[in-house]
């Protein structure tokens, strides 16, 4: 019990009334109001001690769902909240130890060498790991305090556990590592396998990625056969023998919860088994489930289905660590296919078949990827760092794909190709970003420059273009004048913001130019004009002429 008056005849009175039961303290004793106090008692004839906000203050601190600490500058511990004891699962007496010692990060963090900012309302904030594996969060801000009529440096620090948030991003970070590694095979490891060999690799990553990421350990994969409609099983592990070969359509009804997922391409999240309409047994003692569609360009290739012998085994973010999982494995498989139906005809036309195919959803990833490392940038290195990887990954993967040239050996592949012209050297390697949001443009594009050596990467709005260009290196950018979130002219300004050396180059479909971007750009140093449908040649010189001209001195 916590006394706050002036004179010691009240701590006196009040242990004559408890006894030896309750331990009595006067604040005059102490520096500070104690944290394990469970009682204050405030002289209500000395009205300026204390206000009743002032006490009610004390109890809030204590119900706070974060730590609460106060430090001096060296960083000894003045006081704290019940919450910051609680988080450390510790009863010893705090006070007056270091910070360091009490929290004793187990990754090498010295928190003595944290910078604090010295600004108002700044703050330093990091995460900690400790020896029993959590993870604590820490927000140290300084400010002052008046001691003894003194006004003296101190710090406030703040401690929340984010142990679940950690999780969460290792195993976010894990699932990205999985689909570099599906991804990393060799342009000579790639024709030097059969088709079958691949898809059996595949289904080994996939197999101890499912178990050690996810950590699932009953799951089944099926593909979808677009002409019959049936899911064809590719891969199961813990499934009753009879579930796994039993045949199953993309159908509403009748197909259980798989072919549901895949005739309405949606997640579905079955929470208990026994009252489900959809289910149809998969594991003997199941009694949830989730399953996912894996899809490319919203295009379904087949699905994935986890189950669970408890029910409500999964949540929100279980779906969504399966759906990206999920993304992983679909680029993977459309890869395979890709690659199976490449050794149908000529070397050169599965070349440029394939780059259309890929260069989607290979732009999607990279622009997912550019998004999140656009927030992060300047928060956390580690997170910037695989991003990086993951974009370089992807890019090699894309470049790649020109390279790969099997032999036929049957099967067939819708389209046709244009006809195959020799690189131009001016282009080769150089780093073209396209910005429309017709989808048949960025296709063309692809594909006229692709052909010549150019690295292609294509997004639909100037937000995108920007974090692109913010992010990464291009050696000339060609925007149309209509995007959903900008004019033409708008566009140039941004990406000029960002960078202003690279070439930019306008494009337009024959027509009216209402904000007239062409001629107000033009007087801000833009490179030049091409009119859509493109003219091969025009469009390759224009490029070609922007890559090879020096910037302006």
């Amino acid at each position: 019990m916590l006394v706050m008056g002036r004179t010691g005849s009240a701590v006196l009175g009040i242990k004559e009334l408890t006894g030896e039961l309750v331990d009595v303290v006067s604040a005059n004793d102490v520096p500070l109001p104690d944290s394990s106090a469970d009682y204050m008692v405030v002289d209500s004839s000395e009205p300026g001690l204390m206000s009743d906000m002032q006490v009610c203050g004390m109890g809030l601190f204590s119900a706070l769902p974060d730590g609460v600490v106060l430090l001096d500058e060296a960083q000894n511990i003045l006081w704290h909240n019940s919450t910051f004891r609680n988080l450390l699962k510790t009863d010893a007496l705090l006070v007056g130890q270091m910070l360091q010692d009490v929290i004793k990060p187990a990754d090498g963090t010295d928190l003595r060498r944290v910078m604090v900012p010295s600004n108002p309302g700044e703050a330093a904030s990091l995460n900690v790991r400790r020896e029993d594996r959590s993870s604590l969060g820490l927000r140290l801000a300084r400010t002052t305090i008046s001691l003894g009529g003194n006004q003296h440096n101190a710090m406030i620090l703040t401690v929340r556990d984010v142990s679940k948030q950690m999780l969460e991003k290792q195993k976010q970070d894990a699932i990205y590592r999985a689909g570099l590694e599906m991804g990393n095979l060799a342009p000579d490891e790639v024709t030097a396998m059969t088709h079958e060999e691949r898809v059996s690799l595949l289904k080994e990553q996939i197999l101890q990625l499912t178990q050690e990421v996810l950590g699932y350990d009953t799951f089944e994969i099926r593909l979808l056969n677009t002409e019959s409609q049936e899911l064809m099983p590719l891969l199961e592990f813990g499934m009753d023998p009879e579930a796994a070969s039993r045949r199953l359509f993309a159908a509403e009804t009748g197909n259980g919860v798989t072919g549901f997922v895949a005739f309405s391409n949606r997640s579905y999240l079955c929470a208990d088994t026994k009252n489900d309409r959809l289910y149809l047994c998969g594991a003997a003692d199941a009694r949830s489930s989730l399953t996912v569609p894996l899809t490319i360009r919203d295009s379904v290739l087949g699905t994935f289905n986890v189950e669970s012998p408890g029910t409500l085994s999964f949540n929100q973010k279980d779906l969504d660590f399966l759906t990206l999982f999920g993304r992983v494995v679909a680029s993977s498989l459309n890869q395979l296919q890709l690659l199976a139906a490449e050794k149908v005809t000529a070397a050169t036309e599965n070349s440029d078949r394939l780059r259309r195919e890929v260069a989607g959803p290979s732009d999607e990833i990279l622009h997912a990827a550019t998004w999140i490392l656009d927030r992060y940038i300047g928060h956390d290195p580690d997170v910037c760092e695989r991003l990086h990887l993951i974009a370089d990954r992807i890019r090699k993967i894309s470049s790649s794909v020109g390279t790969v040239a099997p032999a036929s050996d049957g099967g067939g592949m819708m389209g046709s190709s244009a006809p195959i012209r020799p690189p131009r050297k001016a282009l080769q390697g150089k780093r073209v970003l396209v910005v429309d949001q017709d989808a048949t443009a960025r296709e063309e594009a692809h594909d006229l420059l692709g052909q010549m050596g150019c690295e292609v990467e294509a997004v639909q709005n100037a937000t995108a273009a920007c974090a692109m260009l913010r992010n990464h290196h291009y050696d000339v950018v060609l925007t149309d004048i209509r995007l959903s979130d900008a004019n033409g002219y708008e566009c140039f300004r941004r990406l000029r913001e960002i960078n202003g050396l690279v070439p930019i180059i306008m494009m337009t479909a024959f027509g009216y130019d209402a904000s007239h971007s062409i001629v107000k750009a033009r007087q801000e140093g833009l490179k030049a004009v091409l009119y859509k449908p493109f003219r091969r040649a025009q469009m390759l010189d224009e490029v070609e002429k922007a890559v090879t001209t020096p910037p302006p001195s």
